[in-house]
């Protein structure tokens, strides 16, 4: 089944863009959008198995390559992007979307655990972005989009992850400023609830509180996969090439939200899902 993506068919043939975390959840359904329109692909992240499933999946090999890499390893990084640039000729976008954390009061969280969910959504999201750029886009130009999240107010039990993002949008906006002289466009989307694939990941304690959350959001629902892959795949295109440094929030107007308002429940916002291999997850389908 094809992906039915919004946008025009070949939009962007001839261009490579590599998506870490590219072999489940948002990545694997950015990857299967930005296939469809024509792109080639080089899929990051460290379960090679599952990025064999997601190329696999798309079935085009002759322009989908897959690359097992811990982001977090410096010295990984700089050989996959490498990689890469040997096997495709080039890196036109970096979708940086590989991260992850856990739910803990911050009175909990070991330094340990602090700096590995710091390393996994700041620091390797930056060493990756800056070796795109030093390895390729500072002599051709392109395009990054880092994956935030609403963390806008801080984010009470999961304050790693939080300080983490908040760094991601900073770093967002001085790359936006340093980099545009070589062409180099750089951008976030932050994700708010999103029923993702990822969410199975979670305690049950955790995914019973997820279960409640759709009453939070103004517009009454959980986002798709396919709502955030949109907006990547916006800022990753033409159409946004006068957009640097700035964060484009997918997530139902939660931040908006005030204790002031009394949120209506209603039924008038219909989700956009075009990722025909989407499956929500198992205990959000009651």
């Amino acid at each position: 089944m094809n992906y039915r993506s919004i946008y025009r068919p070949g939009l962007f043939a001839g261009q490579v863009i590599a998506i870490t975390g590219g072999g489940s959840g948002i990545g694997r359904c950015t990857a299967h959008e930005l296939a469809s329109l024509g792109a080639s692909l080089a899929l990051i992240g460290r379960n090679a198995d599952k990025l064999q499933a997601v190329a696999g999946e798309i079935g085009q090999p002759d322009r989908v390559s897959t690359h097992a890499c811990d982001i977090r390893d410096e010295e990984a990084v700089r050989a996959t992007v490498a990689a890469i640039v040997a096997r495709h000729g080039r890196i036109d976008g970096l979708f940086n979307n590989a991260g992850g954390q856990f739910p803990a009061p911050l009175r909990d969280i070991s330094q340990k655990g602090w700096e590995a969910v710091v390393r996994n959504n700041l620091t390797g999201g930056f060493v990756m972005a800056r070796e795109c750029f030093t390895q390729w886009m500072e002599a051709h130009g392109g395009s990054v989009v880092n994956v935030i999240a609403d963390m806008w107010n801080g984010m009470p039990g999961m304050g790693h992850s939080g300080a983490a993002r908040a760094g991601m949008l900073n770093f967002t906006e001085t790359a936006a400023c340093e980099w545009a002289a070589s062409g180099v466009r750089v951008n976030a989307v932050a994700p708010g609830w999103i029923a993702s694939s990822g969410l199975d990941t979670y305690p049950d304690a955790f995914k019973a509180r997820i279960q409640t959350l759709a009453r939070k959001v103004p517009l009454q629902r959980l986002g798709t996969e396919a709502e955030v892959s949109a907006a990547v795949v916006f800022l990753l295109s033409a159409a946004a090439a006068f957009v640097t440094g700035t964060t484009l929030r997918v997530d139902g107007g939660v931040p908006n939200a005030k204790h002031t308002w009394a949120l209506p429940a209603h039924a008038n916002s219909q989700p956009y899902d075009g990722f025909p291999l989407y499956q929500k997850p198992g205990f959000l389908e009651s």
